[in-house]
């Protein structure tokens, strides 16, 4: 995680310096200032990557040392159980194709938009109460 942490850091820097540079750039060079759309691309670019970094910082501080964090950690020193996840799932279908339905519906029609959030939403809810039924329940 140290390594993670380090990595976006140096990420956050260098698109930082990027972004300065190209508002600076199309600021002088383009007629009409600063370009609308790849300058705040870039900053919201540089936002995430100091934002991972800061995550990825408070996550090493609170947790101990992978073996990712050791000077002869190993691969198989990591293995172990990741997660949870049912196998037999219809919730990413459903959430998928609420997103297909509301990018659809943004370029076909708005009406189309409001079946996309219906099916978004029964599939996003179905993925997490998923395991909130039956011998699971709370």
């Amino acid at each position: 995680m140290r390594a993670t942490a380090k990595i976006f850091w140096i990420l956050g820097a260098f698109f930082a310096i990027v972004t300065i540079a190209y508002g600076l750039l199309t600021g002088y060079f383009e007629p009409h200032g600063v370009e609308p759309v790849g300058f705040p691309a870039m900053i919201a670019l540089t936002g995430l990557a100091v934002m991972i970094a800061m995550a990825t910082n408070l996550a090493v501080r609170k947790n101990d040392l992978g073996s990712s964090d050791e000077e002869d950690g190993e691969v198989e020193h990591s293995a172990g159980v990741q997660g949870s996840f049912s196998p037999y799932s219809w919730a990413p279908l459903w959430a998928s194709i609420g997103a297909a339905l509301c990018f659809l519906g943004v370029a076909a029609g708005w009406w189309i938009f409001a079946f996309g959030i219906l099916a978004a939403i029964y599939g996003v809810l179905l993925w997490v109460l998923e395991f909130s039924q039956g011998q699971h329940a709370h």
